[in-house]
């Protein structure tokens, strides 16, 4: 017979009825490698009968063949999908699993506790309510434990069920229980978490999952079950000031318009007045809509369109809260964040920032300091590494509504995308606005670019030179603007080197380093350009990313890439400073085409081999190219 409700045999229809009723508790389940998770989850599945009987009987099969209880079953094979999981025992990619009982709906998350797999245990608790992480009785508190706890108050899930695991192999003893429920809540008070209920248990036995169990007596308190069935995870979300990031502008007809997404946090009723974030106009609901009809009042959770009484301009992104209890504005912030790509982030390299429903261009601005989540401890460093977590200024392209993420998750919480291929890379938790992002303002000047070029009767440009050293980029751009000159154009010439004696003689060559030298040069183009100048800029600029940055300062047109196609073995022939020798010789680090990647443009306006061509024959075509498109009169 089928191990599941039997009220799905005798009136399905009453039993999705009687699912609708239901509250629903996310929740994962985390801690450090065999510590049963995979078991628990198996277990809850088993014992709230949401098991099929091809389900059941696939697990008793699989219980003998690939099983790691003799024969007996093994709950974890209910959840360890993957090939990979079973043939090494430990659990890789998140698990999503959903059961019920009479009381209420669950969604769970089985994370990874291999430390390999940090960042897929922060996918699984960015949307959970609560946080089961389990302790292997005979281990006690281990270095994954710690980094798991701290990621959960990190991500600021509030509410923790200490499982303290495998009691039936420590005899349940309860000396053993109580040792490590005094040493985990000594340490997770120094990192805030205090709703904390712990709870002795044996998954692989049943023992204190749903009933108690015959040899733990001595425990008076609540079972698992009963923990996650009474946890109240709701309070909080619904006393939060009303936050509405809009996902979609609804308008079907020429006599409706609407705003439709998912209310995060509070409520609305219709008559209410609101604001548009970062606008700032005001209006008032008209109707809240759904599919069932119009609601007077909706709360968080709920997926509406809401209508207002006034025509504003809003669109994707934007963020509609109560005017009474606006979110904070800014386009700088500083944040806790943790990386998730075996690249490690670049403090000045450019990145997409998506917060709630929109997404805008940023920088990491700096990184100042890393955190280590087994002491806690603050430590200098100048990149982040895959699964580390370090505390970070962030500038953005533009304002963005937020809230701090300690007060409302879905509008301080952040994802970090690569540009290049859209991975996400990172995820933020927003601390605070910083204060000089709110007390800078543009000053508005009389004399401006337009003018400045018309007067110097060129079009002002940045002629960007990029490839490998030796390939002859300083060598073209100085007789480039030999000719420019001859010619009256007003032009500067930005030279790697030259630079390095100045502006950037604090930077060195790491990859850190090389980003902040393109973004420093990038902001002195950028005025040179509003000077009205034609500014040659000679670098190797080895990476597409930081070379987008140098082109989306810029406005458009204003950028020119050229490519400085010359191969690798011919600039080691040429090797004009030497550096090739030392580098071969090991006497330099991170030199570009040796241990430092060169990143080749994908799609520059000019592309020039100087193997066989003399650099003024270069610079006649980059001349011919400025004159094509309009920068010089023929």
């Amino acid at each position: 017979m089928a191990h599941q409700s039997a009220l799905i045999s005798e009136d399905i229809l009453e039993y999705l009825k009687s699912q609708e009723r239901k509250s629903l508790l996310r929740f994962i389940t985390c801690g450090s490698v065999d510590d049963g998770k995979s078991t628990l989850i198996g277990r809850l599945l088993y014992d709230s009968k949401m098991i099929f009987e091809d389900q059941l009987s696939s697990l008793e099969s699989d219980s003998k063949k690939v099983g790691t209880q003799g024969g007996d079953m093994d709950f974890a094979l209910l959840v360890d999908g993957l090939a990979a999981e079973r043939e090494q025992g430990i659990t890789i990619d998140v698990a999503y699993r959903f059961f019920s009982t009479d009381k209420r709906k669950f969604i769970v998350a089985d994370t990874p506790g291999h430390e390999q797999y940090t960042r897929n245990m922060a996918t699984g608790a960015s949307n959970a309510d609560l946080a089961i992480i389990l302790i292997d009785a005979r281990k006690g508190i281990l270095t994954q434990t710690r980094r798991h706890s701290y990621i959960v108050s990190l991500l600021g899930i509030k509410h923790v069920l200490l499982a303290v695991n495998k009691m039936d192999l420590m005899d349940y003893d309860q000396k053993v229980f109580d040792q490590i429920e005094s040493d985990y809540r000594a340490f997770a008070a120094d990192i805030g978490l205090t709703d904390i209920t712990c709870v002795p248990i044996s998954a692989l036995k049943g023992d204190n999952i749903l009933e108690r169990g015959d040899k733990l007596d001595w425990y008076d308190g609540p079972t698992l079950m009963e923990v996650l069935e009474t946890v109240d995870v709701t309070t909080d979300e619904k006393s939060a000031p009303f936050r509405f990031p809009v996902q979609w502008v609804n308008r079907p007809d020429l006599d409706f318009r609407g705003f439709s997404g998912t209310i995060v946090s509070g409520t609305i009723r219709t008559g209410d007045e609101i604001v548009v974030l970062p606008s700032a106009k005001t209006s008032r609901v008209k109707r809240i809509v759904t599919m069932s009809g119009d609601l007077d009042q909706a709360i968080a959770g709920q997926a509406v369109t809401l209508s207002l009484e006034d025509e504003i301009d809003i669109s994707r992104g934007d963020v509609i809260c109560r005017k009474e209890n606006r979110a904070e504005l800014t386009d700088q912030f500083m944040a806790h964040v943790l990386w998730m790509d075996d690249e490690h982030l670049l403090p000045g390299r450019p990145y997409l920032i998506k917060i709630g429903t929109k997404t805008v261009s940023g920088v990491i601005s700096s990184l100042k300091h890393k955190i280590n989540v087994n002491s806690l401890e603050h430590e200098a460093g100048k990149a982040l590494e895959l699964n580390e977590v370090g505390v970070c200024n962030l500038s953005l392209s533009d304002q963005i509504p937020y809230d701090h993420y300690s007060d409302i998750r879905e509008t301080g919480a952040f994802i970090i995308i690569n540009r290049l291929n859209n991975n996400t890379v990172g995820v933020g938790m927003i601390d605070h606005g910083l204060r000089r992002a709110e007390n800078i303002h543009w000053q508005a000047l009389d004399v401006d670019k337009i003018s400045r070029a018309t007067q110097k009767s060129q079009k002002p440009a940045v002629l960007w030179f990029t490839g490998y050293s030796g390939s002859g980029k300083s060598t073209v751009a100085n007789a480039l603007e030999k000719k420019l000159f001859a010619r009256g154009n007003h032009t500067y010439v930005l030279d790697g080197d030259n630079v390095r004696h100045g502006l950037n003689k604090d930077l060195g060559f790491t990859d850190v380093d090389r980003v902040e030298n393109i973004r420093r040069v990038s902001e002195t183009s950028k005025l040179m350009v509003d000077a009205g100048l034609i500014t040659l800029v000679s670098f190797i600029s080895p990476f597409r990313s930081e070379r987008r940055m140098a082109r989306e300062a810029m406005e458009e047109g204003e950028f020119i890439e050229i490519f400085i196609n010359t191969p690798l073995e011919v600039c080691e022939q040429r090797d004009p400073k030497g550096l090739y020798k030392k580098a071969r010789a090991g006497e330099i680090k991170n030199f570009t085409g040796f241990d430092s990647p060169y990143e080749e443009p994908d799609d520059p306006e000019l592309a020039i081999d100087t193997t066989d061509l003399e650099p003024e024959k270069a610079a006649d075509r980059i001349i011919e190219y400025l004159e094509e498109k309009g920068y010089l009169s023929s």
